[in-house]
Protein backbone atom coordinates (compact mmCIF):
# COMPACT_ATOMS: atom_id res chain seq x y z
CA UNK A 1 0.00 0.00 0.00
CA UNK A 2 1.36 3.88 -0.73
CA UNK A 3 0.87 6.04 1.59
CA UNK A 4 0.24 10.06 1.99
CA UNK A 5 3.45 11.07 3.52
CA UNK A 6 1.84 13.79 5.99
CA UNK A 7 -0.45 11.16 7.18
CA UNK A 8 2.14 8.35 8.07
CA UNK A 9 3.36 7.18 11.40
CA UNK A 10 7.03 6.85 11.92
CA UNK A 11 6.92 2.91 11.03
CA UNK A 12 4.38 3.66 8.34
CA UNK A 13 7.35 6.12 6.66
CA UNK A 14 9.82 3.86 7.21
CA UNK A 15 8.08 0.48 5.68
CA UNK A 16 7.21 3.38 2.49
CA UNK A 17 10.99 4.53 2.65
CA UNK A 18 12.30 0.73 2.27
CA UNK A 19 9.40 0.03 -0.63
CA UNK A 20 10.67 3.18 -2.50
CA UNK A 21 14.41 1.92 -2.45
CA UNK A 22 13.93 -1.46 -3.10
CA UNK A 23 11.40 -1.18 -5.45
CA UNK A 24 13.41 -0.23 -8.76
CA UNK A 25 16.03 -2.67 -7.97
CA UNK A 26 13.99 -5.68 -7.55
CA UNK A 27 12.14 -4.30 -10.86
CA UNK A 28 15.95 -4.48 -12.43
CA UNK A 29 17.46 -7.26 -10.96
CA UNK A 30 14.39 -9.37 -10.40
CA UNK A 31 13.14 -11.14 -7.35
CA UNK A 32 15.32 -13.81 -6.92
CA UNK A 33 18.53 -11.64 -8.29
CA UNK A 34 17.98 -8.84 -5.49
CA UNK A 35 19.36 -10.35 -2.08
CA UNK A 36 18.26 -8.76 0.95
CA UNK A 37 22.24 -7.18 1.38
CA UNK A 38 20.82 -5.30 -2.37
CA UNK A 39 17.94 -4.14 0.02
CA UNK A 40 20.05 -2.97 2.58
CA UNK A 41 22.75 -1.12 0.62
CA UNK A 42 19.54 0.61 -1.19
CA UNK A 43 18.21 1.64 2.14
CA UNK A 44 21.31 1.81 4.57
CA UNK A 45 19.35 0.47 6.92
CA UNK A 46 20.63 -3.57 8.80
CA UNK A 47 18.62 -6.74 8.18
CA UNK A 48 16.80 -5.88 11.84
CA UNK A 49 14.87 -3.17 10.29
CA UNK A 50 13.84 -4.61 7.60
CA UNK A 51 12.64 -7.40 9.15
CA UNK A 52 11.17 -5.71 11.70
CA UNK A 53 8.66 -4.08 8.73
CA UNK A 54 8.28 -6.94 7.12
CA UNK A 55 8.02 -10.77 7.17
CA UNK A 56 10.28 -12.01 4.63
CA UNK A 57 11.50 -10.67 1.34
CA UNK A 58 8.36 -12.18 -0.47
CA UNK A 59 6.71 -9.26 0.97
CA UNK A 60 8.62 -6.78 0.37
CA UNK A 61 8.60 -7.94 -3.31
CA UNK A 62 5.00 -7.89 -3.35
CA UNK A 63 4.49 -4.09 -1.67
CA UNK A 64 7.54 -2.91 -4.81
CA UNK A 65 5.13 -4.53 -7.60
CA UNK A 66 2.21 -2.69 -5.84
CA UNK A 67 4.18 0.57 -5.45
CA UNK A 68 5.64 0.29 -9.01
CA UNK A 69 1.95 -0.12 -10.87
CA UNK A 70 0.55 2.36 -8.36
CA UNK A 71 3.28 4.96 -9.79
CA UNK A 72 2.80 3.97 -13.03
CA UNK A 73 -1.20 4.62 -13.04
CA UNK A 74 -0.59 7.91 -11.39
CA UNK A 75 1.72 8.92 -13.87
CA UNK A 76 -0.55 7.72 -16.83
CA UNK A 77 -3.46 9.46 -15.75
CA UNK A 78 -1.80 13.07 -15.09
CA UNK A 79 -0.52 12.76 -18.65
CA UNK A 80 -3.86 11.58 -20.19
CA UNK A 81 -6.16 14.05 -17.77
CA UNK A 82 -6.09 16.99 -20.34
CA UNK A 83 -7.55 14.87 -23.33
CA UNK A 84 -11.34 14.86 -23.31
CA UNK A 85 -12.15 12.50 -25.83
CA UNK A 86 -11.99 8.51 -25.72
CA UNK A 87 -10.01 8.65 -28.87
CA UNK A 88 -7.44 11.12 -27.68
CA UNK A 89 -7.19 9.20 -24.67
CA UNK A 90 -6.41 6.40 -26.31
CA UNK A 91 -3.95 8.28 -28.80
CA UNK A 92 -2.48 9.96 -25.55
CA UNK A 93 -2.29 6.21 -23.81
CA UNK A 94 -0.28 5.18 -26.91
CA UNK A 95 2.17 8.05 -26.94
CA UNK A 96 2.64 7.63 -22.72
CA UNK A 97 3.56 4.26 -23.55
CA UNK A 98 6.31 4.71 -26.43
CA UNK A 99 7.60 7.25 -23.94
CA UNK A 100 9.61 4.94 -22.20
CA UNK A 101 10.57 6.92 -19.30
CA UNK A 102 9.04 4.99 -16.24
CA UNK A 103 10.50 1.99 -17.67
CA UNK A 104 13.91 3.61 -17.85
CA UNK A 105 13.57 5.34 -14.55
CA UNK A 106 11.82 2.09 -12.61
CA UNK A 107 13.62 -0.49 -14.55
CA UNK A 108 11.28 -1.69 -17.17
CA UNK A 109 7.36 -3.22 -16.84
CA UNK A 110 6.90 -4.28 -13.79
CA UNK A 111 4.03 -6.31 -14.91
CA UNK A 112 6.59 -8.30 -17.14
CA UNK A 113 9.02 -8.49 -15.05
CA UNK A 114 7.49 -9.85 -11.94
CA UNK A 115 4.77 -11.75 -13.95
CA UNK A 116 7.84 -13.66 -15.52
CA UNK A 117 9.12 -14.81 -12.55
CA UNK A 118 6.16 -15.10 -10.40
CA UNK A 119 4.75 -17.69 -12.58
CA UNK A 120 5.79 -20.83 -11.09
CA UNK A 121 7.04 -19.42 -7.89
CA UNK A 122 5.50 -16.80 -6.43
CA UNK A 123 1.62 -17.70 -6.30
CA UNK A 124 0.84 -14.71 -4.07
CA UNK A 125 2.81 -12.58 -6.12
CA UNK A 126 1.21 -13.84 -9.29
CA UNK A 127 -2.18 -13.46 -8.68
CA UNK A 128 -1.39 -9.46 -7.84
CA UNK A 129 0.09 -9.36 -11.41
CA UNK A 130 -3.28 -11.12 -12.86
CA UNK A 131 -5.56 -8.40 -11.20
CA UNK A 132 -3.47 -5.57 -12.76
CA UNK A 133 -3.54 -7.61 -15.54
CA UNK A 134 -6.75 -7.40 -15.85
CA UNK A 135 -7.63 -3.75 -14.36
CA UNK A 136 -5.43 -2.44 -17.33
CA UNK A 137 -7.21 -4.43 -20.43
CA UNK A 138 -10.68 -2.94 -18.83
CA UNK A 139 -9.15 0.23 -18.38
CA UNK A 140 -8.48 -0.20 -22.88
CA UNK A 141 -11.78 -1.27 -23.19
CA UNK A 142 -14.05 0.89 -20.80
CA UNK A 143 -11.80 3.80 -23.21
CA UNK A 144 -12.69 1.96 -26.21
CA UNK A 145 -16.64 1.55 -25.41
CA UNK A 146 -17.03 5.25 -24.25
CA UNK A 147 -15.73 6.07 -28.12
CA UNK A 148 -18.86 3.70 -28.91
CA UNK A 149 -20.87 5.63 -26.72
CA UNK A 150 -19.55 8.80 -28.09
CA UNK A 151 -20.10 8.03 -31.31
CA UNK A 152 -16.15 7.77 -32.17
CA UNK A 153 -15.66 4.84 -33.12
CA UNK A 154 -18.36 2.39 -35.25
CA UNK A 155 -21.06 0.19 -32.57
CA UNK A 156 -20.08 -3.36 -34.29
CA UNK A 157 -16.54 -2.33 -32.74
CA UNK A 158 -15.78 -5.25 -30.15
CA UNK A 159 -14.20 -3.21 -26.95
CA UNK A 160 -13.45 -6.38 -24.94
CA UNK A 161 -11.50 -8.28 -27.26
CA UNK A 162 -9.82 -4.89 -28.99
CA UNK A 163 -8.39 -4.15 -25.67
CA UNK A 164 -7.46 -7.58 -25.28
CA UNK A 165 -5.09 -7.39 -28.81
CA UNK A 166 -4.17 -3.93 -27.77
CA UNK A 167 -2.88 -4.68 -24.03
CA UNK A 168 -0.75 -8.34 -25.45
CA UNK A 169 0.69 -6.21 -28.29
CA UNK A 170 1.96 -3.26 -25.91
CA UNK A 171 3.30 -5.84 -23.27
CA UNK A 172 4.38 -8.29 -26.08
CA UNK A 173 6.56 -6.02 -28.18
CA UNK A 174 8.15 -4.80 -24.91
CA UNK A 175 9.37 -8.05 -24.69
CA UNK A 176 10.61 -8.19 -27.71
CA UNK A 177 12.20 -4.65 -28.00
CA UNK A 178 14.10 -5.60 -24.51
CA UNK A 179 15.77 -8.89 -26.19
CA UNK A 180 16.52 -7.28 -29.39
CA UNK A 181 17.45 -4.19 -27.73
CA UNK A 182 15.62 -1.99 -30.49
CA UNK A 183 13.31 0.65 -29.64
CA UNK A 184 12.10 0.95 -33.01
CA UNK A 185 9.79 -2.07 -33.21
CA UNK A 186 7.89 -0.26 -29.76
CA UNK A 187 7.43 2.37 -32.52
CA UNK A 188 6.28 -0.03 -35.46
CA UNK A 189 3.55 -1.61 -32.70
CA UNK A 190 2.31 1.53 -31.85
CA UNK A 191 1.65 2.83 -35.56
CA UNK A 192 0.28 -0.17 -36.35
CA UNK A 193 -2.10 0.07 -33.13
CA UNK A 194 -2.79 3.94 -34.39
CA UNK A 195 -3.34 2.74 -37.18
CA UNK A 196 -6.33 0.34 -36.83
CA UNK A 197 -7.71 3.06 -34.32
CA UNK A 198 -8.42 4.94 -37.40
CA UNK A 199 -10.03 2.05 -39.20
CA UNK A 200 -12.87 2.01 -36.71
CA UNK A 201 -13.24 5.26 -36.19
CA UNK A 202 -16.37 7.22 -37.18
Amino acid sequence: MVYFRDTMSKAERTRQFIIERAAPIINRKGMAGTSISDIMEATQLAKGCLYGNFVNKDEICLEAFNYLTTQYTNEREAFLKKYPSAKEKLFAYLEHFKEGKFREEYGGCPVLNFGTESDDTKPEIKKRVHQVILTSQKYLEDLLAQGINDGEFHSELNAKRVALKFYAMLEGIVLISRVGNDDKQVNEIIISIKEEIELFSV
